[in-house]
Formats: C-alpha cells, sequence, structure tokens
C-alpha cells in the first residue's frame, strides 16, 4: 500500500469513496452517519472534500495505483473540546468499500500516528459517529483510540476519542 498526498485531481475519486461508504451502510440500515445520498453531485459535500484536499492534509491510500481510502488531518472541527496540548486532528477517515479488509484505516492512521509524532504532538485525537450500533466507536477502539466525550451536533450523536502518543 503506497501512501501520498492528495492533491485536486483526487476530488472525484474521494466523492467515490464515500459514496461507496454510502452506500454499504444504508445497505445495512445505518443511515444515521452520513445519510443515503451520494456525496457526489452535493455541493456542500464537494465543497467540503475540496478544502480537505486544499488544506495539504489529506493522504490517499493507493492499492496497485487505486486509490482505496483518504485521511485529512489538521485542527480539530470546532464542535469538540479544544485540546490543552498540542495534537494533530483526523478531520476525516473513509475508505472504498471495495478495499474492505485490506486494512486501509488502520495504514492510514498508523500514518497520522507518525506524522503527529513528528510534528511534535503528543496527542492524536478523531470524532465519529456514535449512533446506531456503536461499531465505528468501536472500530477506533480498536485502533488504539479512548472515548473523551460524547457530544451532539444537533441531532448527531458523536464520540471524541484520543490516542496518546
Amino acid at each position: 500500500m503506497n501512501i501520498r498526498e492528495g492533491k485536486a485531481g483526487d476530488l472525484s475519486a474521494v466523492l467515490a469513496m464515500f459514496d461507496s461508504a454510502v452506500a454499504w451502510l444504508t445497505a445495512l440500515g445505518r443511515t444515521g452517519q452520513w445519510g443515503t445520498q451520494p456525496f457526489t453531485g452535493n455541493p456542500r459535500r464537494t465543497q467540503q472534500i475540496a478544502g480537505f484536499l486544499d488544506s495539504g492534509g489529506m493522504r490517499i491510500a493507493e492499492i496497485d495505483g487505486h486509490p482505496a481510502g483518504c485521511i485529512s488531518v489538521g485542527p480539530a472541527h470546532d464542535y469538540v473540546t479544544p485540546a490543552t496540548e498540542p495534537e494533530l486532528y483526523v478531520q476525516v477517515l473513509v475508505t472504498d468499500r471495495r478495499y474492505a479488509g485490506h486494512r486501509v484505516g488502520g495504514t492510514l492512521l498508523d500514518w497520522a500516528v507518525h506524522e503527529a509524532r513528528a510534528r511534535g504532538a503528543g496527542l492524536l485525537r478523531v470524532d465519529c459517529y456514535a449512533g446506531d450500533d456503536g461499531r465505528l466507536v468501536a472500530y477506533y477502539e480498536s485502533c488504539g483510540f479512548t472515548r473523551v466525550a460524547p457530544f451532539t451536533v444537533g441531532e448527531w450523536p458523536g464520540m471524541l476519542l484520543q490516542r496518546r502518543l
């Protein structure tokens, strides 16, 4: 697996990753995280993903030259409690469902750990959807994160997690 910096030309591939995740979640009846509609064609989602790409914090995982997942790191989202120490924040993580079982997400999180250390941060934080069956929170816990605090954005239930480095 190769991890490279994201660039503007990756926008459609990243939107397609989200589309595959939304379709999979919808098929499982888990629609609370990102809804039921594809990201592709949604101006708000397109702008959001383009912003992550423009920030310079996005990395793309490739398998055999094909985009398989992405992560974006940078400052924390404004809806979570600010950290009291230097941190790196995982702003978004998604994998293309075609590459399920290839440890794409875990590899990207490992990259974020190394990046945080390189930047002199002792803390890596992430937030995620905490509704439905709680599987996403459990996933981050399996990657070494611990729960910090639940929160809500409107009706959307979230969980803030951290990993000390």
